[in-house]
């Protein structure tokens, strides 16, 4: 499937040297990278606590509060995905 992407320059540069070192297209280097972060990052980071919440102990004393905290911290996470997405 063939889509458009807005990038910054500076990331946009960054992808391409860094595809030009590692001997890959941008298209293969981009298909890795969404691979690797939808392997790993998706899947551990919804599992995971923030890591914010190792400074305050009271967040994490209980599963339930841990569990709050997991799904306030994915609507934050959200947020700032379509706030960083509009600063594009």
């Amino acid at each position: 499937m063939k889509t458009t992407l807005e990038i910054s320059d500076t990331l946009f540069r960054q992808m391409k040297v860094t595809a030009a070192q590692r001997g890959q297209t941008m298209k293969r280097f981009i298909t890795e990278a969404l691979h690797e972060k939808l392997a790993n990052g998706a899947s551990k980071q919804s599992l995971a606590s923030p890591g914010w919440m190792k400074y305050f102990g009271t967040f994490g004393k209980t599963a339930r509060m841990r569990a709050d905290t997991r799904r306030i911290q994915q609507v934050i996470d959200r947020e700032f995905e379509s706030v960083d997405a509009e600063d594009a």
